[in-house]
């Protein structure tokens, strides 16, 4: 299939007059009847990196979650839960973890899910995610027991070891198989073979147009209810159809006329196009919500000035992003929380250049700094929902006196584009705006955008007091004074400006009343739902 256009979006209105779905006409020109069991939706982006363990992206960790499984995870109450894992046990000392794995897991090429694919499976994503790595700081061995059982065992105690197994947002850890497992975690696996509810159908893979994920019949969900990343995982339909739509107003379109039965990121500013509707549900989906934030690259001027950063926070207008981003003011709120906001390591600490904006300052720091009229490099996503926040930032960015290049280029272009540390003349940036869900953020071990130095996310900032305050946080047991790290930490981040806090919104996700079950949380879970004839 390929992509809709404006003219697509004709043809189909007239289709959809004449009673013929554009979706069901295949090759032959005739049209099949709609199923229950097929469910059509717009992702929130383009497909094009299948490993969710080589990138942070949430279109890759939402795949993920149709093709993987996981040892812990999630309930609502942010509780972990086991998944893929039957019984554990802690030593006295609590060092030693033993878990074992349910009975029956299988792959989804037929073969038995073993300790083995477990342990490589953690190793690899260790490597990559924050949390992952702290937890391996304090890991002394983790080796297999036997088939289904497996033990990891600490150097000290910690008190997170569920936790990180348990993490729902990316990284996430999802298990593999061994063999894909060993792929060399800075190497993107090209083989999706999971033990999660839907198999990856493959062959109907078309990049830049569609994904479908087929039910996978030998999946044995927990008894437990679902909840959240939680609980049996109980799959209704046989097919999910991703049907990726650049343009805003075509999938809006498609989601009106019932072409498409959900979109998981609908444009902000289209979404009268459905309101008052009957049939349509428009619902934040995950209750958190979401942060928003701008990316600075600290290896390449002006961004390796911490002046220039600093500037950054006197200039910023919060609420012209989040005004952009949500419309109603019901739906966002001014905060500079580096671990949420509302959550609870929420901090004031270092806040006020952010609270209190003042242009002229900024544009003086700018000028003393020697990086006035400097150019800087813009990503822009021009298929996502954070196009409207980059033209934003753009604005933001020249009221200050920089000379900005926007480069437009679509979400997943961008995903890759930002792990090159070259100069933006060579083909780098210097920065981009993008979200995180506030459960991903919400404590410097699974805030992977906050880590620093050797554990950098893109844009490679490095304060080794970071480094040393996080530490300290995974470390210490005591609320009172983990939340004084807290304090010290974000004081820390704004003082060096790892990135730019720009606040918090509630995105909506919008549906069709034939879908029940929808699961509220930060990615959009497709087990549960049902569709009505």
């Amino acid at each position: 299939m390929g992509r809709f256009t404006r003219r697509g979006l004709m043809t189909s209105a007239a289709g959809v007059a004449a009673g013929v779905s554009l979706f069901s006409i295949g090759r032959t020109g005739r049209a099949a009847p709609s199923s229950k069991s097929v469910i059509r939706s717009v992702p929130i982006g383009n497909l094009k990196v299948v490993d969710p363990i080589w990138t942070t992206a949430y279109i890759t960790r939402n795949h993920g979650y149709m093709v993987w499984d996981t040892l812990f995870s999630l309930d609502e109450k942010n509780q972990p839960q086991p998944q893929m894992v039957d019984t554990w046990e802690i030593s006295s000392d609590k060092l030693t973890y033993t878990f074992s794995l349910r009975p029956g897991l299988k792959w989804h090429d037929g073969g038995k899910v073993t300790s083995a694919d477990c342990v490589a499976s953690i190793r690899r994503w260790a490597a990559r995610d924050g949390m992952g790595q702290a937890l391996m700081s304090f890991t002394a061995s983790l080796d297999t027991v036997d088939e289904r059982t497996f033990k990891l065992v600490l150097k000290q105690p910690i008190g997170f070891v569920i936790e990180a197994l348990a993490k729902i947002d990316s990284n996430v850890p999802f298990m593999m198989p061994e063999r894909l497992a060993k792929t060399d975690p800075n190497t993107q696996i090209t083989e999706v073979i999971g033990s999660g509810p839907f198999r990856f159908a493959a062959k109907e893979w078309v990049p830049g147009s569609k994904v479908v994920y087929e039910k996978f019949e030998d999946y044995v969900p927990r008894k437990e209810p679902a909840s959240q990343a939680a609980g049996g995982k109980v799959v209704y339909v046989n097919r999910v159809e991703s049907v990726y739509m650049p343009d805003a107003g075509v999938a809006m379109a498609a989601l009106a006329s019932g072409e498409i039965d959900l979109h998981e990121s609908p444009a902000t500013d289209l979404l009268k196009m459905v309101e008052g509707n009957p049939d349509v549900v428009i619902t934040p989906n995950d209750p958190h919500g979401y942060v928003l934030f701008m990316v600075l690259n600290h290896l390449h001027p002006p961004f390796d000035k911490k002046e220039v950063r600093e500037a950054l926070l006197w200039g910023t207008k919060q609420e012209e992003y989040l005004a952009t981003m949500a419309g109603d003011k019901k739906r966002y709120e001014t905060c500079a929380a580096m671990f949420g906001c509302g959550l609870p390591n929420e901090s004031k600490a270092g806040t006020e250049p952010l609270l209190n904006p003042n242009i002229e300052k900024a544009k003086a720091m700018i000028k003393a700094a020697g990086a006035e009229g400097a150019k800087v490099v813009l990503m822009d996503p021009t298929d996502n929902d954070l196009h409207k926040a980059a033209l934003i930032g753009a604005q933001t960015l020249r009221r200050l006196g920089f000379n900005v290049e926007v480069q437009a280029m679509d979400w997943s272009t961008l995903v890759q584009r930002r792990a090159s540390k070259a100069p933006p003349a060579q083909g780098g940036w210097n920065t981009f705006i993008t979200n995180a869900t506030s459960t991903g953020i919400a404590n410097p071990l699974v805030n992977n955008f906050a880590k620093n130095c050797e554990q950098a996310w893109y844009g490679w900032p490095c304060d080794q007091r970071v480094v040393d305050l996080g530490r300290q946080w995974a470390l210490e047991t005591d609320p009172k004074k983990q939340h004084e790290l807290i304090d010290k930490l974000q004081a820390v981040h704004l003082e060096s400006v790892t990135y730019v806090p720009l606040g918090m919104y509630r995105p909506a996700i919008i549906y069709r009343k034939e879908l029940s079950g929808i699961i509220r949380g930060p990615a959009l879970f497709y087990w549960n739902i049902q569709k009505k004839a």
